[in-house]
């Protein structure tokens, strides 16, 4: 079973390394995971009501989810999380849920792109029956840029450039990184996209807006995959502004890379 402190630890240390690497500005980003369906609310939880869900999900009718509140920190959930987080629980026919928090909220709703988390949720967990399934969505400073490159809006273009620097960011995203042109934040375009895409990759990259990364191991793992991104990121800045100067792994040595840790790829 899911250790729902566990999980509130893990979702506070992934904000604030996620400020860290400049990823959250401001109240940007946010966070939801799913609990399963047998954990109650935390204690200090003890304020209910009702709540009509952006997505109908009666499969997932008992289950719980954590989820960061609209314009919250998440730098500032570590710090006090019961401030900055929400628990639901869906109610039977998946179309309202109930809402749990504590008396010193500081949040009126929860995060407003929680139409997006809940239908990834809801596809990730129905399609591979899982117990447990956390998503992040933040703004990393240099993924966002080149999204505003044209040349970087093709998605092969995009990871053959961002997935050479390092052997380990080919390793934790061997699908790549997918990639979604500019859509409103909220939408219910941008929500059919990412659900779509993220059956296939673990990682999207919004143009213009940020990524949204999905884990059904560890909240820190989404965040994990946000990073190996976003330092193949700042490698290819890098290189843009010293000219170009840099290669990156050559194809031999990918070839290599992946030939010795079974690395199963369709990029290069």
């Amino acid at each position: 079973m899911t250790d729902i402190q566990t999980v509130i630890q893990h979702i506070g240390e992934a904000g604030r390394h996620l400020a860290e690497i400049n990823a959250s500005e401001g109240s940007a980003g946010n966070i939801s995971a799913y609990l399963g369906k047998e954990l109650p609310p935390p204690p200090a939880f003890s304020q209910e009501e009702s709540l009509i869900l952006p997505v109908t999900v009666p499969e997932l009718a008992g289950g719980a989810f954590l989820v960061t509140g609209s314009g919250r920190r998440l730098r500032e959930i570590a710090g006090d999380p019961e401030a900055n987080l929400g628990y639901l629980r869906i109610e039977p026919g998946g179309a309202r849920a109930r809402l749990y928090t504590s008396p010193r909220r500081l949040f009126s709703r929860v995060t407003v792109e929680f139409n997006t988390h809940l239908a990834v949720h809801h596809d990730q967990i129905t399609r591979h029956n899982l117990a447990f399934h956390a998503i992040i969505h933040a703004q990393p400073f240099h993924l966002v840029y080149l999204s505003h490159i044209p040349r970087y809006q093709d998605a092969l273009t995009l990871n053959r450039h961002l997935l050479r620097w390092q052997p380990e960011c080919l390793y934790y995203l061997p699908e790549g990184i997918a990639f979604a042109p500019y859509l409103l934040s909220g939408s219910a375009e941008l929500m059919t996209t990412t659900v779509e895409a993220l059956r296939t990759h673990q990682l999207i990259l919004w143009a213009k807006h940020g990524v949204l990364a999905r884990s059904a191991a560890s909240v820190k793992r989404a965040c994990d995959l946000i990073e190996y991104a976003e330092v193949g990121a700042r490698y290819e800045c890098f290189n843009l502004s010293n000219r170009e100067m840099a290669e990156g792994l050559t194809l031999h040595e990918i070839h290599m890379l992946c030939r010795e840790f079974n690395i199963q790829q369709k990029i290069f």
